[in-house]
């Protein structure tokens, strides 16, 4: 006959279960549905904030190697890259269930190169020209739409965790002062509208023209002038190119914001960004 301690589920083993199930479920959910995404940049302002707080929707394009997740953790010598976990379908530049991203999309997608996470707005499809005159964006040789939006103005002060100081057009501007940029609001071809900010001329408000391949995409970020983006080509340090089979998901809403270098410090949280539709 077994004893009572017998018959009594070891206390241990079940939570190392629970933990291991709750792990694997997270897990699943995050390659398969949505992936948590922190704004660690500027170069999506004043469409995306640093600390802003989103979840990327997976669903949006169809899976790839590039939809398992990476798990990077210095502090404790973790560093497992999503080829590590899905290599095995990297390299042919499709995707299952797969579906085009749209113009004018905001979308996160692995760095060809490092791999690393990256957000931007999608401006070019495969087919397209794209170049940069003035700073005007040309698409297939048409200027998009352009029209004033003001002024973006910010706290010239470090942000984020990373304690970065924003980029000013009025420079130079004293620790706590206003911080401004031009905000004009350029429409895409399809009727995409979105703001975009100017901080001076800089080399990439002129370019070549780019002939987006066929399965790549050509992307940019709203801070035109604060941005590593397809203007500037791998080999010297940008993004180029991105293989359709790159791209993670597509953010489509802010769920919580906070201008604080910590997530505690709840005096610093963006209440009027929470739940808010990136456009």
């Amino acid at each position: 006959m077994a004893t009572e301690a017998e018959k009594k589920p070891n206390g241990i083993i079940e939570t190392i279960k629970t933990v291991v199930y709750a792990l694997l479920i997270a897990g699943i959910f995050r390659s398969l549905f949505f992936q948590p995404f922190w704004i660690p940049s500027g170069s999506m302002k004043d469409t995306l904030l640093i600390g802003d707080f989103l979840f990327v929707n997976k669903m949006s394009y169809g899976y790839s190697y590039a939809s398992c997740p990476s798990i990077r953790i210095p502090r404790f010598g973790i560093d497992i890259d999503a080829r590590d976990i899905c290599g095995i379908f990297d390299g042919d530049n499709k995707r299952l269930f797969g579906s085009e991203p749209e113009r004018g999309d905001s979308v996160v997608f692995r760095h060809p190169v490092n791999g690393t996470d990256y957000i931007k707005r999608l401006v070019g499809l495969p087919g397209d020209t794209v170049q940069m005159k003035n700073g005007v964006l040309f698409i297939n040789g048409a200027a998009v739409g352009l029209k004033a939006g003001g002024v973006f103005e910010e706290t010239y002060d470090a942000q984020g965790p990373q304690g970065r100081f924003p980029r000013c057009e009025n420079a130079p501007v004293g620790q706590g002062g206003t911080c401004e940029k031009t905000r004009l609001i350029e429409t895409l071809p399809g009727g995409v509208e979105h703001s975009v900010l100017n901080i001076d001329n800089s080399g990439t408000d002129n370019t070549g023209i780019y002939n987006v391949p066929e399965g790549h995409y050509f992307f940019m970020g709203d801070n035109r002038d604060n941005s590593t983006d397809s203007r500037v080509p791998q080999q010297l340090g940008g993004v180029g190119f991105v293989p359709f089979e790159n791209l993670i998901g597509r953010a489509d809403r802010i769920v919580f914001s906070s201008a604080g270098r910590s997530l505690f410090a709840f005096w610093t949280w963006r209440g009027d960004r929470f739940f808010k539709a990136i456009e």
